[in-house]
């Protein structure tokens, strides 16, 4: 069964604050004593990132800066709690503002949406903030709801194939919002995990709109294409790299773990899994016009693009989302599909996340 994308909507917080301030504020709250200042603003530098939009961004007499109240300086930071209730008050309407934008982009009748399915990694609540998309859009009372919980960077990945499931029914019209807030979880100390993360993540939602399709219906695959169809995916654990990328719910909000093996596990394992799954399909990887890789750092891309033989410009808007939003986690990769899609469709494209497991998430668009 394929499912039609009718329509993909993005949002970004209001607030933003550029690379360089982002890192002179880790800097005056975990180093302030520390000469530190040349090693991390090179790691702040390495992420290719030119800003990033965060909740917790403010200004403050003309200088972009981050919420002092929120993150004080001289602390251990907020508890679990308190950040917890921070992403309750947030999650909701950066997740409303970009399923509207779907919807319109869908041309949807919001009363014709039958499924929602959310996904979110950085922050738990019952209800969540899908009933209060459910209620706020409004959509029927009666719309089925599923949520996709602390997957990772490839949440969005996995909600769009649970879509696909419910797109079994033709009838059916399924509104998928992947939303995070990944500056909920600053962390205090000076480990290089810390500091990574710290520098990398930020804050945004993405919503797609999908409706069942025919398998046996004809779509057209090339730049003149007016639709753009989930066809077909596949999911791969890397065996033994439980550890290899961890996200884990701490005292003080979550943590991350990234090994530095990340980008060669990728390299090692990504053209084998590729050729596989592609050739299921009738493609191989010379024949995708266009790939949504998510972004988790320059290093991943790098590793995707050197393993798989790909020109630089097919990984151009992934470097580019990088850079003007940062790693957002599970929305990302829709912003990527997003500007593929309005720049002349060129089909079919493969999307790409990695998550903790290791697991390499794909998705075929025709």
């Amino acid at each position: 069964m394929l499912a039609k994308i009718l329509g993909i909507g993005t949002a970004l917080p209001h607030q933003s604050i550029s690379q360089a301030d982002s890192c002179a504020h880790a800097l005056e709250v975990n180093y302030p004593h520390d000469d530190k200042a040349l090693v991390l603003q090179s790691l702040y530098r390495r992420t290719t990132i030119e800003k990033r939009s965060l909740v917790m961004a403010q200004e403050s007499s003309g200088l972009q800066t981050i919420d002092n109240d929120f993150y004080p300086r001289e602390s251990s930071g907020p508890t679990t709690a308190a950040r917890m209730l921070r992403y309750n008050a947030e999650i909701a309407p950066l997740a409303l503002r970009a399923c509207e934008q779907a919807l319109t982009s869908a041309n949807i009748v919001r009363s014709d949406v039958t499924h929602l399915v959310t996904a979110s990694c950085t922050g738990f609540a019952a209800p969540g903030f899908d009933l209060q998309l459910l209620h706020k859009l409004p959509l029927n009372d009666s719309t089925y709801r599923t949520h996709v919980g602390f997957m990772g960077c490839h949440g969005a990945l996995n909600a769009m194939r649970a879509a696909q499931g419910f797109c079994a029914n033709s009838n059916s019209v399924v509104l998928v919002c992947a939303a995070e807030i990944c500056s909920m979880h600053f962390q205090y100390g000076q480990s290089a995990q810390a500091a990574v993360s710290n520098a990398l993540f930020a804050d945004g939602a993405a919503a797609v709109v999908m409706r069942g399709t025919p398998a046996d219906a004809h779509f057209d695959v090339g730049a003149d294409s007016e639709q753009a169809h989930y066809s077909h995916s596949r999911s791969y654990v890397v065996a033994d790299t439980e550890d290899a990328m961890t996200w884990q719910i701490g005292d003080s909000g979550f943590m991350m773990t990234l090994s530095n093996a990340v980008p060669s596990l990728v390299a090692a394992h990504l053209p084998d899994f590729m050729d596989r799954w592609l050739s299921e399909n009738q493609l191989a990887v010379s024949e995708i016009k266009s790939w949504a890789v998510h972004p988790g750092g320059p290093r991943i891309l790098d590793a995707v693009q050197s393993s798989l033989g790909l020109a630089p410009e097919m990984l151009k808007i992934s470097r580019q989302v990088l850079a003007q939003c940062g790693n957002m986690s599970s929305p990302t990769v829709l912003f990527i599909l997003q500007r593929i899609l309005q720049s002349h469709r060129i089909l079919p494209c493969v999307m790409l996340g990695f998550g903790p497991g290791l697991t390499i998430e794909a998705a075929l668009i025709r």
